[in-house]
């Protein structure tokens, strides 16, 4: 029997944060993913951040799209605003919602197929445009909902779960991000809470658009093929009234290492990630460089994670637009429309 419901009452003891919340306070319902998935742990480090920065569920806006990584947001902050989009559409929802009230917070949460194949436009243009978010990627290179088939950052030459190879050469949505003019962009990895909470905290303090690609690895699409203990094997050999699935519980896969370090991680199937963190002394500020610097990684088969570019003094779409600092859902009809002489005056301007 499954429970979707938590516990209401919180022991008396739980620790308060200034405006007066638990850290359970800004949890959601009970997860359905995976046991072990990487988005999970990705849920748990949007939850401490916003527990540690002091800010009032009520103040988010969370949105999302379609696949596994966009029913995260129904795992935390329970008692924000929500909405799940259409599937890649979320990053234009959420330009409207933020010309609409812009003293909200807006926590668009994707997932690789969401924002890098059928969303790459909408991915694209929100970035471009600097709207003010935090745009998080959680990236485990597959259609988790659809049995696993290779999404567009799938690495080349990587094998799928019916031993399938990838002959497709991988998005790098980092260095998209970096092009297109994101002005907070960073990489992490699920398993690093140490790292992963303050680039999170780092993008909801940013004024502007920030960017973070999550490595996730996902639990369910790791059986190797020729196996016949794996699921395709007994399928293929065996009659069946009814087709029913079985997912393992995996352990979570967690690293902690240091700053400048590189640090290979198992995945469950056996394959290895290269991770390499930021060294200390690594400065943000040069856009060029930290192109430079990702592809460098990435031809030496690693991840390069961290805070990669910062502006610190970025401007959002607001700013770029310049509206006015009232929301426009606050704008009286007076104000929306102001008669025929201001009209002539703006079509004069425009002559």
């Amino acid at each position: 029997m499954t429970y979707l419901a938590k516990p209401k009452l919180h022991h008396p003891s739980l620790a308060r944060n200034k405006v007066g919340y638990t850290r359970r306070d800004y949890e959601g319902k009970i997860s359905t993913l995976c046991a072990g998935c990487g988005h999970d742990s990705i849920s748990a480090a949007i939850i401490q951040a916003c527990w540690e920065l002091d800010i009032e569920p009520h103040r988010v806006a969370k949105l999302s799209g379609i696949g596994c990584s966009s029913k995260t947001p129904d795992y935390f902050l329970g008692n924000s605003h929500g909405f799940n989009t259409v599937h890649g559409r979320m990053p234009s929802v959420l330009t409207g919602a933020n010309l609409a009230n812009r003293e909200l917070l807006y926590l668009g949460v994707s997932g690789d197929g969401d924002s890098a194949s059928i969303g790459i436009g909408q991915f694209v243009h929100a970035l471009r445009r600097g709207v003010n978010m935090v745009y998080i990627v959680e990236n485990n290179g597959v259609y988790g909902l659809t049995k696993g088939q290779f999404s567009a950052t799938a690495d080349q030459g990587s094998v799928s779960k019916k031993g399938v190879v990838n002959t497709d050469a991988p998005l790098d949505l980092i260095g998209l991000a970096l092009q297109l003019g994101a002005t907070y962009v960073a990489r992490g990895f699920s398993g690093d809470k140490r790292q992963l909470v303050p680039l999170i905290m780092g993008a909801i303090a940013h004024r502007g658009a920030a960017f973070i690609d999550v490595i996730s690895p996902c639990v369910a699409f790791n059986n190797h093929a020729g196996s016949t203990k794996s699921y395709e094997y007994v399928r293929d050999h065996n009659e069946v009234a009814n087709r029913l699935d079985f997912v393992p519980c995996r352990d979570e896969i967690v690293v902690d290492y240091e700053p400048g370090a590189v640090v290979e991680v198992e995945q469950h199937d056996g394959s290895v990630l290269r991770l390499r963190k930021l060294a200390a002394g690594y400065d943000p500020r040069d856009r060029t460089a930290a192109i430079r610097f990702a592809r460098a990684a990435t031809a030496d088969g690693e991840v390069a994670t961290g805070l990669l570019y910062c502006n610190p003094e970025a401007q959002d779409l607001h700013a770029h637009l310049k509206t006015v600092a009232t929301p426009f859902n606050r704008l009286t009809e007076a104000q929306l429309c102001p008669g025929s002489a201001a009209l002539e005056k703006i079509n004069a301007s425009l002559r």
